[in-house]
């Protein structure tokens, strides 16, 4: 290091929480005056209240309240803990923390990511299409703190009975079909976990990778992703989102960054603030990010996303591995079928509700019920077949 060489110190865990106290203030304000939240309310059969689609479009977000029930929410969150404690004690162990093997063990993904705690793993590097530019602030999260903590968890759907069911949610799957068609497609899932006082950003980004120089871009060429969330959302640990860049085009992050001072604490942004059972809908080309969880609250976001048909049929793959993948019909298929058999769970374990009816495997439904021998055909290492663009 050079005479003239600057050392940057890192704020601690109470600063950056005092620091963001004004911005928190501002965006809470947004968020009351933006509105853009209410209970799902169809019109007709499944057919979505005109005034959620208008506000969805118009802000490229919208927050469903109370749309998972309380006993479901009680399962997902045994079921998530039950997860957790099953992950290894730390990156690459082959344990959890009672000696046991870890849960992913025999699959062909890692079921958990590891940070450091307060940390932006991606921001300011190429990872994931190089589409979060700019890194965030990394408090300190202090001397007793442990050197790494889950930050995303994997593969909900064959790791957790309830997070199958939930897939085949007859009420989401429909929205799906209101925003993507009834031929809409799935994109893949993960669990956001942000510790109290130790969980770690996601530096601003924009999803979509693979159409922004389509001929036939649009503002919703690239999906949106839900978000069930399993304790209250609060600004120091919620996804922050800026409405109405959904519009807009591929955005120059890192500029606008800039032009801001070098602040990450970018104007205009609203915090989607939430009840348990509450879910987000965001659409992926617009512009969001979550801060350094150094507030005292706990969240668990289990996040799902899916997309128009037309959009993935003939893609390249855009995200980590799937670069170089062309998906194809039967790519597809495969992938979808996860969808049908989440159905069938959902229908055996809540039998009084009318299962959604999934058009693409109209007619095949006995090939996709719920089973062990479905579990081992369809829903293992469904992930490796994930839609990612």
């Amino acid at each position: 290091m050079s005479e003239t060489a600057q050392v940057i110190r890192q704020p601690s865990a109470r600063e950056h929480a005092a620091a963001m106290a004004d911005y928190i203030h501002h965006g809470e304000r947004r968020a009351k005056e933006i509105g853009n939240r209410g209970p799902i309310h169809f019109k007709d059969g499944y057919a979505l209240a005109d005034e959620i689609l208008t506000a969805y479009w118009e802000h490229g977000f919208y927050v469903f309240e109370n749309a998972i029930a309380a006993e479901e929410i009680a399962e997902l969150r045994a079921d998530t803990n039950r997860m957790l404690e099953r992950a290894p004690v730390g990156r690459g162990a082959e344990v959890d923390a009672l000696g046991r093997p870890a849960l992913g063990r025999g699959f062909k993904r890692p079921a958990f990511t590891f940070i450091k705690p307060l940390s932006d793993p991606v921001g300011g590097t190429n990872q994931l299409g190089g589409r979060h530019p700019s890194k965030m602030v990394e408090p300190d999260p202090g001397e007793s703190a442990p050197e790494e903590v889950v930050h995303m968890a994997y593969g909900m759907c064959q790791h957790m009975e309830s997070g199958l069911r939930l897939y085949g949610h007859p009420k989401l799957l429909a929205i799906a079909e209101n925003i993507n068609g009834p031929d809409f497609t799935p994109f893949n899932d993960a669990i956001f976990i942000k510790q109290p006082g130790l969980g770690g950003s996601v530096a601003w980004h924009q999803d979509g990778i693979t159409h922004w120089q389509s001929p036939t871009w649009n503002e919703g060429i690239h999906g949106f992703n839900f978000q069930v969330q399993l304790y209250p959302t609060t600004p120091g640990n919620c996804l922050w989102v800026m409405p109405g860049t959904h519009k807009t085009g591929r955005l120059d992050i890192k500029a606008m960054i800039e032009e801001n001072g070098g602040s990450e604490r970018l104007p205009g942004a609203v915090p989607l603030l939430c009840k348990p059972g509450d879910v987000t809908m965001v659409n992926r080309q617009t512009l969001h990010c979550s801060f350094a969880n150094t507030s005292p609250d706990l969240r668990i976001s289990l996040t799902f996303g899916f997309h128009r048909r037309a959009s993935v049929l003939g893609a390249k793959g855009g995200l980590g591995s799937e670069e170089t993948t062309v998906y194809d019909e039967q790519r597809i298929f495969d992938r979808s079928a996860v969808i049908a058999v989440a159905i069938d769970a959902r229908r055996q374990r809540f039998p009084e509700e009318a299962p959604y009816r999934y058009q693409p495997f109209a007619g095949l439904e006995d090939d996709f019920r719920w089973s062990p021998e479905t579990y081992e055909r369809v829903i293992r290492d469904y992930n490796t077949r994930d839609l990612g663009i």
